[in-house]
């Protein structure tokens, strides 16, 4: 068996690993070739070029590379067409990946096309299923709640687990080791996460050090933790240094196997943190949250237009729930945060609950992801 995979990003990296180890576990002597990183080479992959030369976001960084990125999605479809796998495997970044299969699509190839990540239709730009529908045969989807939206636009769609179902969590002796590293003792730790894009880090970080100066009155025993994303890591220390609450630093040069943070999340007793997959994170962690996030006014404008749900959170949607707090947009103020803070510090419990059926809807306890969208990817091409 021969199996074509595209990844343009670490987190794709990661999946397409883990899909691979489930495809070699089923289908000894599976051979894979195409595109990723250092996971997926590890797993056998015959890389065609580095994935990083696909790992470009926002407009003023891919107009540069924009013929480079056309060649690219060119020589990857001739060589699909070429090599005739029986199965392409294309792995989020869906700018890239899914031209290259309209590409494929194009010459009449009868060659099996799997995107793995669904999009996210459900919160915005439904129509974007439709356009997939057109160019794949199958969507793996990370999230319980995704295959009704596929489906309804005429693709296969297997839920197949999300990655933090599986994630690693800290011992006891490796929390123990980052309280004994920071001099924590056994104060309470609050999480602080403003993000890892430099946009929303200088959006947030003051807003977030005024709303921790406000809880923090009320608390002055609890430590502050901020584990730094490594792009915004330097930014992060410099809009940091004038917080009334001084936060320990976690800096990703000085923890580069990820131990201080993953004992960080396992340690926290609350967190405050930015919009995203984190608060997945957060739950598997069993961390109470409360999330902020703002974008600029022009962003704002257009996505308060768009948007067709009622919280952005993931936790709240997979739990069917909204009991994370959400200051989003013109909401995200120092003093709503604070009091967000406060009520979800007063009454954890049923954030807690709505975390644990978070991860047991994600998959956890269960077969891994990465198993599990091996045996759909078998599925779909013996149907």
């Amino acid at each position: 068996m021969r199996v074509f995979l595209i990844a343009g990003e670490p987190s794709g990296d990661a999946l397409g690993a883990a899909l691979m180890a489930g495809l070699k576990q089923l289908v000894p002597g599976v051979r894979f070739d195409g595109v990723g990183g250092p996971a997926m080479q590890s797993e056998g992959l015959t890389g065609r070029f580095p994935m990083e030369e696909l790992s470009v976001m926002g407009l003023a960084e891919v107009l540069p590379k924009y013929r480079a990125l056309k060649r690219r999605i060119a020589q990857m479809a001739d060589l699909i067409c070429a090599t005739s796998p029986d199965v392409v495997v294309t792995i989020d970044s869906p700018d890239f990946c899914l031209r290259v299969a309209q590409k494929v699509k194009a010459t009449g190839a009868n060659i099996r096309i799997v995107h793995y990540v669904a999009p996210s239709v459900w919160a915005w730009r439904p129509k974007r299923a439709d356009k997939m529908a057109a160019r794949v045969d199958q969507v793996l989807a990370l999230l319980p709640f995704e295959p009704p939206y596929m489906e309804a636009a005429g693709v296969a769609c297997d839920f197949v687990g999300h990655p933090v179902a599986t994630m690693k969590v800290a011992t006891e002796a490796e929390i123990a080791a980052f309280r004994e590293r920071y001099s924590l003792g056994d104060a309470p730790v609050m999480l602080a996460l403003p993000g890892s894009r430099r946009g929303e880090v200088q959006r947030l970080t003051a807003r977030f050090g005024a709303a921790l100066e406000m809880f923090g009155a009320a608390h002055p025993h609890m430590r502050i933790v901020l584990p730094c994303a490594a792009p915004v890591a330097g930014l992060v220390r410099e809009l940091t240094a004038n917080w009334a609450v001084r936060p320990v630093l976690i800096d990703p040069a000085e923890d580069r196997d990820g131990a201080m943070k993953r004992a960080a999340f396992a340690a926290a007793d609350l967190a405050l943190a930015a919009s995203g997959t984190v608060s997945l994170e957060l739950a598997a962690n069993d961390v109470p949250m409360v999330i902020a996030y703002d974008m600029s006014p022009l962003s704002r404008m257009i996505i308060s237009r768009m948007v067709t749900i009622d919280t952005v959170t993931l936790v709240n949607l997979v739990s069917d729930t909204r009991v994370v707090p959400e200051y989003i947009g013109k909401n995200c103020t120092p003093e709503g945060i604070a009091e967000g803070l406060e009520n979800v510090w007063a009454a954890p419990e049923a954030q807690k609950d709505a975390m644990r059926l978070t991860m047991e809807r994600l998959g956890q306890g269960g077969e891994p992801p990465g198993l599990r969208a091996a045996r759909a990817v078998l599925r779909g091409l013996s149907g």
